[in-house]
């Protein structure tokens, strides 16, 4: 029985361990959006938003607005860019007047994490023009995980 308390207590201490290192493991960015957007398959509004980054290896990114009245939880899959990125940001399709979101990168890093296009974009970037296409992309900043 004292064995059993023991090893239970080990898994417990081994888990709260994991946690600690998953929560250090992310990177949190904020980023002004000025316009409503599509984030894999949830309409979000403009605002002020915090983007939850896991660690290049996770495939998750939790975008939330600051006042809590929009969020979502993306699955996304590796970006590889040549070059470390000199700045945190987010990069939006645009297909006339409608975006989604398509990447996510952080400073200093040469992976990013890329969002698979919805059946709603695939749809818009059939329907759209030449001109009416285009990328744009927002500057993040980069905020400290410790809160």
């Amino acid at each position: 029985m004292k064995t059993r308390a023991l090893v239970m207590a080990g898994v417990m201490a081994l888990t709260a361990m994991a946690f600690t290192r998953v929560a250090q493991a992310q990177e949190l960015l904020a980023v002004n959006i000025p316009f409503d957007f599509v984030a894999g398959d949830t309409q979000l509004p403009a605002g002020e938003y915090t983007v939850r980054v896991s660690a290049p290896t996770h495939t998750i990114i939790l975008i939330s607005r600051k006042d809590s009245a929009a969020s979502a939880f993306l699955v996304t899959n590796a970006a590889v860019s040549a070059e470390p990125q000199s700045e945190s940001k987010l990069v939006f399709n645009r297909y006339g007047e409608r975006y989604f979101l398509s990447q996510v990168w952080t400073e200093g890093n040469s992976q990013g994490r890329q969002l698979l296009k919805s059946g709603r974009e695939k749809e818009m970037s059939q329907i759209a023009k030449n001109e009416t296409r285009g990328q744009v992309t927002l500057v993040a900043g980069l905020l400290p995980t410790n809160r």
